[in-house]
Parts: structure tokens; sequence; C-alpha cells
């Protein structure tokens, strides 16, 4: 029997791909891939919906090198998709190498994104992964070039689609004649097509010193803030981040809580020195549920030291000016 491996998001192109890969009664594993910017819960769930065999595979350190410097640079914000997709491609070429498949596949749909599914880029990223022969877009393979397992008769070129465009009308009539009836957006999950992430993450790679992947997870986490002595300050939105927080802390940070009063956790991040701790506790004040012009106890603590301050909190303005 022909085996594949399906690039899977587990978003609905991707489960139909498999489907008409399938079809031809044609093995399919699946591989999707994780990052501190995207994570595998969709995936995973959608390939156990579909009886799909699924490999996971953590790709953080080669992806940071490109996200840092992506020699085809990036779309509307932090994301290198052309790079990052022929990075995958690659991951999953070696792997259809180990396991004797003949050939890699994807969910793209020919034009659905301007940027990174036009005829172009998707030419492109399967060059730079190193396995153009073998790279198959099952939805859209009648509008491309024909491939080398379909030149080999291992994929019969006729059962393939054609689907062109942003309109999802096709893909939901074939979830229909599929009975697929659980899948997500099409939205992708990738953080770093989010301007406000990426905000945040423009001033962390700004930073001149090593950084750690905690650094990057805490992202995800709170409001952020850069300080005015060049500390960077996290503090929680909910119960949830506060928790979060404290799981991150570090010996060289330094954590913040309001005393008996309901209010966030905040987290100086490495801290270089104490003279932003009175204005992170500013900052706690401020989002704590009292009146204007009302001093509270803030405590900090820094490894074995522990003190508490009174402080107002910080005018809105000024906590705006802060904030990423």
């Amino acid at each position: 029997m022909v085996k594949a491996i399906s690039l899977f998001s587990g978003g609905l192109d991707s489960i139909l791909a498999v489907c008409v890969i399938r079809d031809q009664n044609i093995d399919v594993t699946g591989v999707t891939f994780e990052t501190p910017f995207f994570v595998s819960a969709r995936a995973r769930i959608a390939a156990e919906n579909i009886n799909l065999p699924l490999n996971v595979i953590d790709i953080t350190g080669a992806h940071m090198k490109i996200l840092k410097n992506p020699p085809h640079g990036y779309g509307r914000n932090l994301n290198p998709c052309i790079d990052c997709h022929a990075l995958m491609l690659n991951f999953a070429g070696k792997l259809m190498e180990e396991s004797g498949a003949a050939f890699i596949f994807t969910g793209e749909v020919l034009g659905e994104r301007p940027m990174s599914q036009n005829r172009e880029a998707l030419k492109v990223v399967a060059n730079i992964s190193g396995y153009s022969q073998y790279v198959l877009r099952p939805l859209s393979a009648k509008l491309l070039p024909a491939t080398k397992p379909e030149k080999e008769g291992k994929v019969d070129r006729s059962q393939l689609l054609d689907i062109n465009g942003k309109s999802r009308k096709r893909q939901i009539e074939l979830a229909q004649k599929y009975q697929i009836t659980k899948y997500e957006s099409p939205s992708g999950g990738c953080l770093l097509t989010y301007e406000g992430y990426c905000r945040k993450l423009k001033d962390l790679l700004s930073q001149p010193e090593d950084l750690s992947l905690r650094e990057y997870y805490l992202l995800k986490i709170g409001r952020h803030f850069r300080l005015p002595a060049g500390n960077k300050f996290v503090v929680g939105k909910d119960k949830d981040d506060n928790e979060k927080l404290f799981s991150y802390i570090s010996d060289s940070d330094i954590f913040l809580t309001p005393v008996d009063k309901k209010g966030p956790s905040g987290l100086i991040t490495g801290a270089k020195n104490g003279d932003d701790i009175e204005i992170a506790a500013k900052i706690i004040a401020r989002y704590c549920k009292i009146s204007d012009n009302v001093d509270i106890l803030v405590t900090w603590k820094a490894a074995e030291l522990e003190y508490t301050i009174n402080v107002n909190g910080l005018s809105p303005e000024d906590v705006k000016n802060l904030m990423l």
C-alpha cells in the first residue's frame, strides 16, 4: 500500500485533504508541530476525530532561528509564513523518508490566503523545503503542476481537486460529503499573526540579553510593561494569570501582590535593579478595585527578601504609556 505524510493543522482544509487522499486507498499518517507560538491541541483533537495517526514534533529551536531573521521576510506582523511552512515541509520530508512514504501533502488551497498561498509562494515553499517533487496539495492539485507521485501513478490526479480562492463553499460541501461535523474556523492559531502579541514580541526581541524560552511563554500571559529603568513587568489579568505568573518565578525575579485587596499579581522578570519596584507596585494598585487617591499595601518578594510598601495607583495615562 502507498503511504503518505500529511501536514496536519486540524483545520477543515487539512482534514479534507486527508479524506481526499484516503479515498485512493493510501495509508496516511499526520504530522503537526509545536513552538511557543502555536500548539498541537487542535490537530490532536481533529486527528482523533478522523482516526488519523499523528506525530507531534517540537521545532522550537529551528523555528526561532528563522523568526529572528526570516530569509523571505514577514507577513503582516511577525509571521515568517514562507520560511515556516518550508521548515515544516522539511521535517515532514524527513519523516517521509524514514517511514518509506511516497509523498507529503498539505491542505493548502490556491488563492485562499493571498500572501502565502498564491501560486508563486506555494512554489517557493516547496522548493526551499528540499522536497519540491514530493509536495502535493490535493485540494488544488489540478490547478498546479503535476508532482512526482502523480506522474508515477502513486496518486490518481483525476481524483484530486481544483479548489481556488477564498470562498469556503466547496469545502463546506465536501465536509457534508465526508460527514465531517466537527472542525474549527479557518483562522490560524499562530500567535505571530496577532498584532497585540507581536508588539510584545518586538519589544522582547529588541533586548540585548540572551532570552530563555520562559520569556516567550510569558508573552501569552497578562498585560506587559517596560518600566522606566528598563525592567520587564508582567501583570496578571485574572486568577488564572496570577497562578501562571507564580509558576514562572525564578530566583532573579521580583513578585508583587496586593495586601488584603482584590487585584492582580505582577512579575518583574530578571530584575536588573530595584528602581522600578515602586512604579510596578503603583501599576498593581491601579488595577486593584479601589477608589482613586487611596493608598494600598503591596508586597514584593525577591529570592529570600520580602518587603511591603504603601502606594497609590499610577495614573491611567502613565499606565498606558508604559504598556506594550
